[in-house]
């Protein structure tokens, strides 16, 4: 499968988002090489150490709740380098054509919540499911109707969550 011109691998057991990586992660930029994702306790990955606190923490309660109901949660994209973000909106502007475009999926830099270590792109589909339906007890929402993986903390724990912006070019 090919997503912004970056060839993916799903695992037989996946059937969420896959890392949009597709060789091993250069040291520290935050790319997660495993199709699968990888455990929100992984601070050993810079994708994980470098997420805000906050972010974190919300991210592993609801891992851990999400287990013992029998959900099994990864981050498939986490803190990203800005030369990461940067290559992966280069590779989407090729692939849509225009930076208008390829901004419904991929921001810049400057723009990207994933640079600043405030967004989590979450898998399989069914802990996607599962985050954009009891997410909001952590603060975790959907942020982008397009992107139902993509999570941020958008309101207090137990709050309502927004409903989620069409994509990411409404972000900004």
């Amino acid at each position: 499968m090919t997503l912004l011109g970056v060839s993916l691998t799903l695992t037989a057991c996946a059937d969420g988002p896959a890392s949009l990586a597709d060789a091993p992660a250069p040291k520290g930029d935050g790319r997660i090489s495993d199709a699968r994702g990888i455990s929100p306790f992984d601070t050993g990955h810079p994708a994980i150490r470098n997420l805000d606190q906050d972010l974190l923490r919300a991210v592993r309660k609801a891992a851990d709740k999400a287990r013992r109901q029998g959900v099994e949660m990864f981050v498939t994209s986490g803190w990203r380098s800005v030369e990461y973000q940067r290559s992966l909106q280069e590779r989407a502007v090729a692939r849509y054509g225009s930076r208008e475009q390829a901004e419904r999926f991929v921001l810049s830099p400057e723009k990207s919540a994933h640079v600043r270590g405030e967004a989590v792109d979450i898998g399989p589909t069914d802990a996607d499911d599962w985050l954009i339906r009891n997410g909001a007890e952590f603060g975790l929402c959907q942020i982008y109707a397009n992107e139902m993986w993509h999570f941020e903390l958008a309101t207090r724990p137990g709050g309502e969550c927004p409903p989620p912006k069409p994509d990411a070019s409404a972000a900004h």
